[in-house]
């Protein structure tokens, strides 16, 4: 048996110690942003790819069409005029 003085300094030190363990530490949200793209592995991936999409981006290979010449080259306009929205939102509501 253990004498009462030990047994409650025992018991007083395990008390200290659960109080300190049980308030875990907030994460910053930077670190949550990273743990959610799964680590540093996975915010390294994002970053290449940010990288070759900008790069791609500005300096496009000669291969793919450049979506600016669709429009200059198309010949028919439209204007939100010619889709008669406010006669067809009325007649809808009647």
């Amino acid at each position: 048996m253990l004498p009462d003085a030990l047994a409650v300094r025992i018991e007083t030190d395990a008390e200290a110690v659960r109080l300190a363990r049980s308030a875990p530490k907030a994460r910053r949200v930077w670190r949550q942003w990273i743990a959610l793209i799964g680590g540093w592995q996975g915010m390294g991936g994002l970053v290449a790819a940010s990288a070759a999409g900008v790069w791609i981006g500005f300096s496009a290979p000669t291969f793919l069409p450049d979506p600016v010449d669709y429009f200059a080259l198309s010949e028919t306009t439209y204007l939100l005029a010619d889709l008669n929205l406010d006669e067809t939102y009325l007649e809808d509501a009647e």
